[in-house]
């Protein structure tokens, strides 16, 4: 069945949904976005099949308009809606990482008889903007989907049914319960993140080596301090209610844990980290998670001019794509002195075939 589907918003997210979307030849995309050179680029690239220079240009013609736009221009563009001229049965959606508010301002759109049904594909990249777009984005990413309760079941399977071609797994579930999953881990995360990065800086003022020893485990729990603040801030006060219940509980943990270092019993400490060792084993790292994952590998290399183009040459003799490549100074906890990152686990698993069938090296997947 042939679609037409207008994307609002040619970041990340909605590029790389146009691509995923593409590989159903029956679906035709057109895109939208504030900024022209965007647009073009979109165009130009390949991302979408027509330009809508302005959105009520293509409102007409389309059976679902997905807006991946940030939270706060979303619902000022809903506001705008029931002005479009729109089809009788569009299907409208989002891709915001909070949804509650979302869903309040989409009741004036029920309210006018339009079918909106809340989503977010949770997945990232390191990278953004259109020319990051990615077809395989989402490939075995969570896409949550926030329906009113009692939506048409129908309009809902037409929407699950136009996202499988992305390879993403659709998940139903309520605007509250999608706020507060994402809050424990994904919001969170990055709030405690920012608060490590913030007691080093205070430490390093007094110590000032402090942040040249900031690598392995610090480096790896902090990253996510490293993302748009702007994003960030705009997600902290859309999910601010939930974000201060976690603080909460956090604080409540982190006494606990005081109290655990304050009575040093060798046994408590002990299964307090056993504890969070068996949860963390059991997460389900073959899947895409909450937040954007980067898949490293560790290659214990000796030291001599040219290993690392050595290293690199090999995976790239075998078409193997890496995001980054760092040398670890502080070795604590970490097998090996060099770190390759990689967008999948597919490539990464690559990877330690291909280190292991041209050298010596021992590899580590931490």
């Amino acid at each position: 069945m042939k679609q037409t589907v207008l994307i609002i918003g040619l970041g990340l997210i909605g590029g790389s949904l146009a691509l995923g979307l593409k590989r159903n030849e029956e679906i035709t995309i057109i895109g939208h976005d504030s900024y022209s050179h965007t647009l073009q680029t979109a165009k130009r690239i390949g991302v979408i099949d027509e330009m809508a220079v302005q959105i009520r240009d293509a409102t007409e013609c389309a059976d679902v308009i997905v807006f991946a736009t940030p939270v706060s221009e979303t619902i000022r563009l809903m506001k705008e809606m029931p002005n479009w001229h729109i089809k009788k049965h569009v299907i409208v959606t989002d891709t915001g990482s909070t949804k509650k508010e979302i869903m309040s301002a989409a009741e004036e759109l029920k309210n006018a008889g339009i079918t909106f049904i809340g989503g977010h594909p949770m997945a990232g990249s390191h990278k953004s903007g259109v020319e990051a777009a990615r077809a395989h984005l989402f490939e075995n990413a969570y896409y949550l989907l926030t329906p009113f309760p009692g939506e048409n079941k129908a309009e809902v399977k037409i929407l699950s049914d136009l996202l499988q071609v992305t390879k993403a797994k659709t998940v139903e579930v309520s605007a509250e319960e999608h706020d507060h999953m994402t809050a424990v881990v994904s919001h969170f995360p990055h709030l405690v993140a920012a608060s490590l990065v913030h007691q080093l800086a205070g430490e390093n003022e007094q110590f000032p080596f402090t942040k040249q020893l900031a690598a392995g485990g610090f480096r790896d729990l902090t990253r996510i301090a490293s993302a748009n603040p702007i994003m960030w801030r705009d997600i902290t006060v859309q999910n601010r209610t939930e974000l201060s219940n976690q603080l909460q509980v956090w604080t409540e943990e982190m006494i606990k844990l005081q109290n655990l270092l304050l009575h040093a019993n060798a046994e408590d400490i002990e299964a307090y980290f056993s504890k969070a060792k068996k949860v963390r084993d059991e997460l389900p790292i073959t899947a895409q998670g909450a937040m954007y994952t980067v898949y490293d590998l560790y290659v214990d290399i000796p030291d001599y001019p040219g290993v690392i183009s050595e290293i690199t040459g090999y995976l790239a003799e075998d078409r193997i794509s890496i995001t980054n490549l760092r040398i670890v100074e502080t070795r604590e906890d970490v097998f090996g002195i060099l770190v390759i990152s990689f967008q999948t686990m597919d490539d990464r698993a690559k990877a330690v075939a291909c280190i292991a069938n041209k050298t010596t090296f021992e590899t580590y997947i931490s």
